[in-house]
């Protein structure tokens, strides 16, 4: 590849001492019939394939079409199977960046990663999400269960830390309805949690006002649709995005609605929104349990309140994220890890 070797060639570097899988010493070659997506598989500089390395402790080197991996049993196994699995993702016109290959990396370790890589799971239903400016297709186990949720069941929690797609997904979906007709609107809430200063003070309009607060909300909306499309469907009222106190004395029908940081309501507050639902209506209810911020903490949050009532009644849904589902950059969750480790 006229690249130098991230790690060092010799076996030595790929042994740590007292490594029982150092005399399970495995190579593996990877050859690609498709050559035409090598240059996105390798990465620039090769990039792609010196993560691989890193995280895998594995020596990779490539010649033309083929790849050879050296290392121990399970991390050359690994890394053959995640190469698969990024080959396989840019020939179905899937975006390949290190978030995605950490994701790959992450659940090489799970019996259902040929699932997550094609969109699919073990029974051939397909497992994705498409809207205007990409297809989506989860990137940990948790995230397939939670996928099907939002595509089945009429009000789904989703609770967890940062970076596992909670948001992002439920975002995702509501766009996808909204495109193909399912829904007539699409609504956003979060709760207008005061830090330090009250909004009174704030300058502007409402509007301005409250916009700091719910900007992942749109954040998620231009990722998912052409901003052009998102500022004339927010203009027609198609899309809505609000505080929760604006949901008040609403029925929200034919609609696909989501609350954000839900954890920040109050047992009213909550309880309100829950029952604004209507006909042909789908809700996502998400939040971090361990990230309270309303006065009273973890005792005054509608979120725990709410999913210690409706667990397991029918057409309701709870997901539980956990550290190993965060897909931002790995180290968000080695933070995530480290925070409620000290809290335990």
């Amino acid at each position: 590849m006229g690249r130098k070797p991230h790690r060092a060639d010799s076996d030595s570097a790929l042994i740590r001492p007292g490594d029982r899988s150092a005399h399970r010493r495995a190579r593996a070659e990877v050859e690609f019939e498709e050559q035409t997506v090598l240059g996105a598989l390798f990465g620039e500089f090769d990039a792609n394939l010196v993560q691989l390395e890193n995280r895998l402790g594995v020596y990779i080197s490539a010649r033309g079409n083929r790849i050879l991996i050296e290392g121990s049993d399970d991390s050359v196994a690994r890394a053959r199977d995640v190469l698969k699995g990024m080959h396989k993702r840019l020939l179905e016109g899937q975006e390949l960046d290190a978030g995605a290959i950490e994701a790959l990396i992450a659940m090489s370790n799970e019996p259902t990663l040929d699932g997550i890589i094609t969109g699919k799971d073990p029974l051939g239903g397909g497992i994705m999400i498409r809207t205007r400016r990409k297809t989506i297709v989860p990137r940990s186990a948790t995230q397939i269960d939670y996928m099907k949720a939002l595509a089945r069941d009429d009000i789904i929690f989703a609770l967890g830390p940062a970076g596992t797609g909670k948001t992002y997904l439920a975002v995702a979906q509501a766009v996808s309805q909204l495109i193909t007709g399912s829904v007539q609107r699409l609504i956003l809430s979060r709760p207008a949690v005061e830090a330090g200063e009250r909004l009174g003070f704030l300058p502007g309009d409402m509007k301005e006002k409250v916009d700091p607060y719910l900007r992942p909300l749109y954040d998620a909306l231009y990722d998912c649709m052409p901003p052009e499309q998102v500022e004339r469907r927010l203009a027609s009222g198609e899309i809505e995005i609000a505080p929760i106190a604006f949901m008040r004395g609403r029925t929200l029908a034919d609609a696909f609605v989501i609350l954000d940081e839900a954890q920040n309501t109050t047992r009213e507050q909550m309880k309100m929104f829950l029952t604004r639902f209507g006909q042909n209506s789908r809700m996502v209810v998400c939040g971090d349990p361990k990230q309270v911020d309303i006065p009273g903490g973890d005792r005054m949050s509608g979120l725990a309140d709410a999913v210690g009532r409706l667990e397991g009644v029918e057409g309701i849904n709870v997901t539980r994220f956990g550290v190993a589902d965060v897909v931002r950059h790995p180290i968000v969750g080695r933070i995530v890890e480290a925070y409620e480790g000290k809290d335990a």
